[in-house]
């Protein structure tokens, strides 16, 4: 018998998934998942999961509710570690409490992960505290939707009288009805009043009125869903305490290619300007099976004067093999260790190394260059690293007369995610930027997005040889000052900056 995890995704930021959500989804064998799970979440769904999307919408069901029940009673059975990934929280209005009725009938284990609620984050993330003590004393979560051809069993008497903040889920298409209700039950027609969409995201939109006049002003300025309705004298507080928008990057959906194995440093960052970040991972890492050529090396570690990592991955696979052949790490006695740029500097810092030599920019031809002028032509060197290298770096290094040892000890694998479509995110211009920290990062997006007018793609790049990758495919680029993240993030601030003055 397996499990199964209700597991509340959020309202879109993946910032707002929580830490044990992100837990039990790295650990899912099966994940049945909604259509309005934030594309930040659908990310971290692990590449070996089998996926079911029951795609479920207000009045859009991929699946029947008895269904989807069933599947995860079904998948559970088998033995399966099943996440049931909903948007939101599982149980506000989200019919958690459905499926946890059949999974104990038969007697199948559960969890519930509680999610952070698009009623309480969404009027947050523009500025609306749900509740005041100078305005009101309570908050009321109502659902807009209701069944086609009848009418609502909502008392709006009843939710006048609690003088509290009302927030209505699902009900766009019945904004109007919803208004009417509530000064048909003696609601002022000048309550203020908002429509929030796509909370949390890029995409984020408000409109402030009143119960009179919300669905005019919304119709005006074409709010689309999801969106949800706050009513009470806290909407008149958004502008005063709206603060999303203020960060430099808000408004901006930004693409982040990288290693599916690393934690992209770059993202983090780009979240804390508030910048909506897709992050993919277009590359695998994959050690060679055969690593016999690293190992004879490693019998003679103390017989090179120079030791050589172009890359994070170049540090981790090293590390890896010298701890499956149990040899000591004295044994580089007085080897020098040179360093392509601050990832590969960090991993060695994480083994309490520090890198005696760094290029002034991080590519493989100036690391060659550079250290070429450090030698006097009798050094022994080995560069343990991908399988097709930079072959520059190793010429430069030879003209001195140095012997090198160029060794393969990893591959890298181009991929993509099956849950986003990029090239149908760029052909809508949905994304602002793709931002790229490496040559092969480049070369992966490109094989997961084919077909694409690459001409109409926006590319922050970290250093020359990354942008030339860039340029190859005629992307709109722009190189950082410095080959660092933070470079590289305040060049996407300050074109950010220079779209605004220009817009």
């Amino acid at each position: 018998m397996g499990k199964v995890w209700l597991v509340g995704a959020g309202p879109g930021d993946a910032g707002l998934f929580t830490l044990k959500g992100a837990d039990v989804l790295e650990k899912a064998d099966v994940v049945v998942y909604d259509s309005l799970v934030g594309q930040g979440i659908l990310t971290r769904i692990p590449p070996d999961a089998r996926l079911i999307n029951v795609g479920k919408r207000a009045g859009h069901h991929m699946m029947p509710q008895n269904m989807i029940n069933q599947v995860l009673a079904d998948e559970a059975k088998k033995g399966n570690r099943v996440v049931r990934l909903k948007g939101g929280d599982p149980f506000l209005f989200g019919r958690g409490g459905e499926e946890l009725e059949l999974l104990t009938k038969e007697g199948v284990p559960y969890e519930v992960v509680p999610g952070v609620t698009s009623p309480i984050s969404v009027p947050a993330y523009n500025g609306i505290p749900v509740t005041h003590r100078d305005f009101c004393s309570s908050v009321h979560i109502i659902t807009g939707h209701k069944r086609q051809g009848m009418e609502y069993d909502i008392d709006f008497k009843a939710l006048v009288h609690t003088k509290g903040t009302l927030v209505f889920l699902m009900g766009l298409t019945a904004m109007e009805d919803i208004c009417k209700g509530l000064m048909e039950a003696g609601m002022d027609p000048d309550m203020p009043a908002a429509v929030l969409s796509k909370g949390t995201t890029a995409g984020q939109r408000r409109v402030i009125a009143t119960i009179s006049t919300l669905k005019k002003e919304s119709d005006r300025q074409k709010i689309k869903t999801p969106a949800i309705i706050v009513v009470g004298k806290v909407c008149t507080l958004s502008e005063d305490f709206a603060w999303y928008e203020k960060l430099p990057l808000a408004g901006w959906k930004i693409l982040v290619t990288r290693p599916r194995e690393n934690i992209s440093r770059t993202a983090a960052k780009l979240r804390e300007k508030g910048a909506e970040v897709l992050e993919l991972p277009s590359i695998s890492i994959s050690p060679l099976e055969d690593q016999s050529r690293l190992q004879e090396a490693f019998a003679k570690l103390n017989t090179y004067d120079w030791l050589v990592f172009t890359s994070p991955a170049g540090v981790e696979v090293f590390w890896r093999e010298l701890g499956k052949k149990k040899v000591d790490i004295r044994c580089l006695g007085s080897v020098k260790i040179a360093a392509i740029g601050e990832g590969t500097k960090k991993k060695l810092l994480e083994r309490s190394i520090y890198a005696d030599f760094v290029p002034s920019v991080y590519d493989g031809d100036t690391l060659g260059k550079e250290l070429a002028s450090l030698l006097t032509g009798k050094e022994k060197i080995l560069i343990p690293r991908a399988m097709l290298g930079n072959k520059t770096l190793v010429e430069e290094l030879e003209k001195t007369g140095a012997s090198v040892e160029d060794v393969p000890t990893y591959e890298t694998d181009y991929q993509n995610c099956p849950l986003i479509d990029e090239k149908k995110e760029f052909e809508e211009g949905s994304i602002d930027m793709v931002v790229f920290t490496s040559a092969s990062t480049v070369k992966g997006f490109v094989k997961s997005t084919n077909g694409l007018d690459y001409s109409r793609v926006r590319a922050a790049c970290i250093g020359k040889q990354t942008k030339a990758a860039a340029d190859a495919y005629g992307m709109q680029t722009y190189m950082s000052e410095k080959a660092t993240i933070d470079s590289l993030i305040e060049l996407v601030e300050t074109l950010k900056r220079s779209e605004e003055k220009w817009n």
